[in-house]
């Protein structure tokens, strides 16, 4: 990663901490976007740092597309289109866990290049350009390697919520032939299991119903790191939908094997 690509994503870092963290563990209303029956909110504070992002994007390289989570996409047939969301895990942001970040992705030409994951309460910041990935705090840089060596029988296996898997398309059976074969799950985390992916404490996340903003931002991270991350049919993971991420190539053909089956 060139240090300008760095010294951007980290201006990006602090410009979203600086909207969203007076807002963290406060009296903060959430409006719910999903309309009746469901539960998806949405706050100030989503709103604030989608919004202050894309504008330091759009005067930073003002011929790129932006597709953010709140405010939807312009140029969306430009070659480099960034993708945002300003906060991933409202839910637990509502709650007060720093189980939540802010998640910005390039993507060029189709493929994903670029990622940053920013968790601007604990003051760390996760980087990759599928090459390498790096973990920055409190001033010190240190390279990210995922975990090798672990067959799913030993792995340490993490997912949002159960309820993200519906029994009628089957997603839910082939979630739980996974889960079951594999040492431990832990459930909660949001884009932060996938950064521990990334570092190496967790061994694979298995999702499903991701959006692009979702994820596009973690893909260089994970990769970068030494991991996989694909659709449950080995497609591309940009776009979102069923995911699953994994610290080895052999860790994550065995979860497919199981997904598919």
């Amino acid at each position: 990663m060139t240090a300008r690509n760095f010294a951007f994503l980290t201006r990006l870092a602090d410009a979203a901490g600086t909207v969203i963290l007076p807002h963290f563990r406060s009296a903060l209303a959430a409006d719910n976007k999903a309309g009746h029956g469901a539960y998806d909110p949405v706050t100030v504070a989503d709103r604030g740092a989608e919004q202050t992002i894309r504008a330091m994007i759009a005067a930073a390289f003002p011929e790129d597309g932006i597709y953010g989570e709140e405010f939807g996409i312009e140029r969306a047939d430009a070659d480099h289109v960034w993708i945002i969301d300003p906060i991933d895990g409202t839910r637990a942001f509502l709650a007060g866990l720093p189980l939540w970040g802010v998640l910005v992705g390039l993507v060029s030409h189709g493929k994903p290049t670029l990622g940053m994951m920013a968790q601007p309460y604990t003051g760390e910041l996760f980087v990759g350009d599928g090459g390498s990935a790096h973990f920055h705090k409190d001033g010190s840089t240190h390279t990210l390697h995922s975990r090798k060596g672990r067959p799913l029988s030993e792995a340490l296996m993490m997912s949002t919520s159960p309820r993200l898997f519906k029994a009628s398309t089957g997603d839910l059976e082939a979630f739980e032939r996974v889960a079951g074969a594999a040492r431990d799950v832990r459930f909660g985390g949001d884009c932060y299991a996938y950064a521990m992916v990334a570092a190496g404490n967790v061994d694979i996340v298995v999702e499903a119903g991701l959006q692009p903003y979702d994820i596009a931002g973690l893909v260089p991270i994970i990769e970068g790191a030494g991991g996989v991350v694909t659709t449950w049919d080995g497609g591309p993971a940009h776009n979102g939908g069923r995911i699953v991420a994994a610290g080895s190539p052999e860790l994550h053909a065995e979860a497919l094997k199981l997904l598919v089956a």
